[in-house]
């Protein structure tokens, strides 16, 4: 059984809870749950108003008014339902350089220390003059931070990807850099599942990558358990990725090996789609995941996830066959 308690930075954090039938958007304060299902219907709605309900969340942290539950005895949910998903591909440094340097040993012949040579120099080309590479995701594929991660029948080469998820607080098209910051509400951790020999269509290879398939299963998103505000995470580009697969670390990464940070990544979105209160945009993974150590997810696994300051996930690996 997990931890019943995750941790979260600042003195607040929301989710969506369960307890029996009811689901309720809530206010946690440590070990309980403020139900705020008697001023708002879901996390979703407080964020479109997010400047507004921001400063009075803290008053209704100190109060005693209200509904309370205690964190123990309820089902942590997935925290907000977005509206879309964005996913950043290839934007951790060293992870990047790892794979282009292993294509160039195995395909050019390079030798080890040509081939992360040629690498890095590369990742340094772009990160000064490249953008980001980003797809969508199906909010389908969203499940609870404590939800089994349920295999599907096709494909064998199921992988964990963990990432720093951030939740979108206003609107905005075309917003530049500098103002970015100001668009985010908060952070959530987001465990983005792939199953790597589904990703290229052997049938249509001049089409490339099939995402779909590949990404959108169902379970294969679990994210949460807490949406914590933007103010009280500290610096989003000096954070801890930490992933345990049955008890072995497998991804530790500080988000400061970020290709494009979090502004550059906000500025480039929105250049195309218009940002929405509630949209996901996550930021990529670290090096480490299962591709990297030749192990992949099987029935009966255990996957335990964490960043700094937004709690933990654990989730337990079944098969939907």
């Amino acid at each position: 059984m997990p931890d019943p308690q995750p941790t979260h930075a600042g003195p607040f954090a929301l989710g969506t809870f369960a307890s029996g039938a009811a689901v309720f958007p809530g206010l946690v304060t440590g070990s309980r749950v403020r139900d705020l299902s008697d001023l708002v219907p879901s996390v979703r709605a407080l964020v479109e108003d997010w400047d507004d309900w921001l400063p009075r969340l803290g008053g209704l942290a100190r109060s005693s008014e209200g509904v309370w539950h205690d964190l123990a005895a309820l089902r942590v949910l997935t925290p907000v339902e977005p509206g879309q998903i964005l996913q950043s591909g290839a934007n951790y440094r060293k992870h990047v350089v790892d794979l282009v340097a292993a294509e160039k040993e195995s395909v050019h012949g390079a030798t080890p220390e040509e081939a992360r040579a040629d690498a890095e120099l590369m990742m340094d080309e772009r990160s000064r003059n490249g953008v980001p590479y980003v797809f969508l995701g199906s909010p389908r594929a969203i499940s609870g931070p404590y939800d089994d991660i349920v295999l599907p029948a096709l494909g064998e080469q199921h992988d964990w990807e963990l990432e720093l998820a951030l939740v979108i607080g206003k609107p905005g098209k075309n917003i530049p850099a500098e103002e970015a910051m100001e668009y985010v509400a908060g952070y959530t951790i987001s465990n983005d599942l792939t199953t790597r020999d589904r990703l290229y269509r052997p049938d249509l290879k001049a089409i490339g990558t099939d995402w779909f398939t590949a990404k959108n299963a169902d379970t294969f998103l679990p994210t949460g358990p807490f949406l914590v505000p933007a103010a009280f995470v500290g610096d989003p580009g000096d954070l801890r990725i930490t992933l345990r697969h049955n008890g072995v670390v497998r991804q530790d990464e500080s988000t400061k090996d970020m290709i494009f940070d979090i502004p550059k990544l906000i500025a480039y979105v929105s250049t195309t789609a218009t940002l929405r209160p509630g949209d996901l945009l996550l930021t990529g993974s670290p090096a480490g995941n299962g591709a990297h150590w030749g192990v992949f997810l099987k029935p009966g696994d255990v996957v335990e996830s964490e960043i700094t300051g937004l709690g933990h996930q654990r989730n337990t690996v079944r098969s939907g066959q």
